[in-house]
């Protein structure tokens, strides 16, 4: 689908709008594993799988693009051992998911940082987006060690570079500019933020793409985010009213009146 298309109807319930571009802060791995009385690789793996599913029904309600909170810059802090799971996660997911990928036609992307990773996950992830390059149903972007302040400042430094080496005058330097050179200038910005697990913040995720998206916060954790919840979420949007800064026409018809 090209980026001037409309996005198609929503199936089932939601049939009004639906969002074109959806990212999901996906949390409560942890929590969930203990409800359980698992041990936190359990709680990870758990949500791991609840991706495929969520993906699913998202791809039946006509959303294009799918974009997850993966692995954070700040989750670097965590356990040794934790991340060392997260990261044989990673590489288990690409292992088993590119030929259901490449059936369901996604687009398999990763934004963020690369530098910090292992070459063995390296490896696998161009492997993954180059051999799912060709897919055009859906576009699935893993945030993987990505902050949303290092994409900001990242940008800012090579527009800063070009200015030094006198290929930008400083006078061209716009929002525009900057947002050409975010790890997301190959995709619109979210309509549509999700979060789970009851919290009610960023996080440090896409803070310049979500300016003007709707957000979601729900308390399930994210391997019980299942179909009902995906439509939940898609219904919420569904009553929103996009404004982006400007107003409707029926507020305007509403002060005429009011003015008459």
């Amino acid at each position: 689908m090209s980026s001037d298309d409309t996005p198609p109807a929503a199936a089932g319930d939601v049939s009004v709008t639906v969002p074109r571009h959806v990212a999901i802060i996906m949390d409560g791995n942890n929590r969930w594993a203990k409800r359980h009385n698992l041990k936190d690789y359990a709680g990870h793996k758990a949500g791991v799988e609840t991706i495929r599913g969520v993906l699913d029904e998202f791809q039946k309600a006509g959303v294009e693009i799918v974009t997850l909170f993966a692995f954070s810059s700040e989750n670097w802090k965590r356990p040794s051992g934790e991340v060392t799971a997260l990261m044989k996660l990673f590489s288990n997911y690409l292992d088993s998911e590119i030929r259901k990928l490449n059936q369901d036609g996604v687009r398999l992307r990763f934004i963020g940082r690369r530098d910090r990773l292992s070459k063995t996950l390296l490896k696998k992830m161009d492997y993954a987006e180059q051999a799912t390059r060709a897919n055009r149903r859906t576009s699935l972007n893993i945030a993987l060690d990505y902050g949303g302040q290092w994409d900001i400042a990242n940008a800012a430094r090579q527009l800063a570079e070009e200015v030094a080496r006198g290929e930008r005058a400083p006078d061209s330097v716009t929002e525009e500019a900057l947002a050409e050179r975010l790890s997301t200038s190959h995709l619109p910005d979210p309509d549509l933020c999700i979060r789970t697990a009851g919290e009610h913040r960023l996080s440090n995720f896409l803070l310049w793409q979500l300016a003007y998206a709707e957000y979601y916060f729900c308390d399930a954790l994210w391997p019980d985010f299942d179909a009902e919840q995906v439509q939940l979420a898609l219904r919420s949007f569904a009553d929103r009213e996009r404004r982006f800064g400007g107003r409707l026409d029926t507020d305007q018809s509403d002060e005429d009146h009011e003015r008459a």
